[in-house]
């Protein structure tokens, strides 16, 4: 039944995992009957679900930029697209530290 439970509502929320991670935290908190510590220490965990979402946001931006630019001058496109790939690079470290944040609150908090 837990298994069905998530599979439905990952489909219901269009197959993204992290947008129901704090659902998921919820689920598992009531079926492991664990203390309420546990529950907000497992909530906790995947409200860094938020620090994901600003990365996936900071690297849709710093791509529609690099569009934008190579369609204006597409002699720069090697100089755009290095660039690009640096700063999307940035972007991704906040969604690392935050499933790095998730993991420890997990497992060792």
């Amino acid at each position: 039944m837990f298994v069905e439970t998530l599979t439905t509502l990952t489909t219901t929320m269009g197959g993204n995992i992290i947008s129901v991670m704090p659902l998921y935290t919820t689920l598992l908190m009531f079926l492991a009957e664990k203390t309420t510590g546990d529950g907000l220490k497992l909530m906790g965990a995947g409200l860094t679900g938020i620090g994901m979402i600003g990365a996936s946001i900071g690297q849709g931006l710093v791509g529609y930029g690099a569009c934008i630019a190579i369609g204006r001058n597409p002699e720069t496109a090697p100089k755009i697209t290095s660039t690009l790939i640096i700063t999307a690079g940035f972007a991704e470290s906040g969604a690392i530290y935050a499933l790095v944040i998730a993991i420890l609150l997990i497992f060792v908090a």
